[in-house]
């Protein structure tokens, strides 16, 4: 049974690398603008979560032709502050505006997954659930924030900030699933491979190897 991650995030990767898989990378390319548009009046949850699903469901058909047997997961993350649902800003001057509001406040981090499970290049099984973490955000100084900006890492992740890399230092604290606000939960992720009949220590490389 392969593993695939339906993203391009190193982050993702990287704790499922440290965590004992060793997955295969097929980027979904979604559209998810178009699949915001489509949903009626979202829970945060429910956006996330659909986003996840669509992520995973994009590579299916391309995964089942080269790994028939296999379990997909996708995610995404977005930041829940100031009464607004918000993903990568893309630009410093959405950064900025985001840390603005972000600066000594709290939010909530979401993040959506979901997992198929193909069985000889059929889908058999799907799971869907998301992870949802409190994080108080410290408040950078304006020369702080002007460097973290430049570095260009805010402009490409959920909410604008990491917690595993330069962003780090402008978190105060979270309450919940660090590795969900990183991008995928190892707990939930568990949860829902056991949804769909696969136990995770199975997919250990190390066990593979064994």
């Amino acid at each position: 049974m392969h593993f695939v991650l339906a993203s391009a995030s190193p982050a993702r990767l990287s704790i499922l690398r440290n965590a004992g898989l060793e997955p295969s990378v097929v980027v979904s390319g979604v559209d998810e603008d178009a699949v915001a548009a489509g949903l009626t009046d979202p829970t945060p949850s429910e956006l996330v979560t659909a986003l996840a699903l669509a992520k995973a469901e994009a590579v299916a058909d391309t995964v089942a032709q080269t790994t028939p047997d296999a379990v997909i997961v996708g995610c995404d993350s977005m930041l829940s502050i100031g009464g607004e649902m918000v993903g990568k800003p893309g630009t410093p001057e959405i950064a900025r505006e985001r840390w603005a509001v972000m600066a000594g406040s709290t939010g909530e981090l979401l993040t959506g997954h979901a997992i198929i499970k193909l069985d000889g290049g059929q889908r058999t099984e799907q799971a869907s659930a998301s992870r949802t973490t409190t994080v108080r955000f410290a408040t950078p100084t304006a020369r702080e924030l002007d460097i973290y900006i430049a570095t260009g890492e805010p402009l490409a992740v959920a909410g604008s900030f990491t917690l595993d890399a330069l962003g780090g230092w402008f978190v105060e604290g979270i309450d919940g699933d660090p590795s969900s606000v990183v991008g995928i939960s190892l707990p939930l992720t568990r949860q829902l491979l056991s949804a769909v009949g696969v136990s995770v220590v199975d997919l250990w490389k190390t066990t593979r190897e064994a």
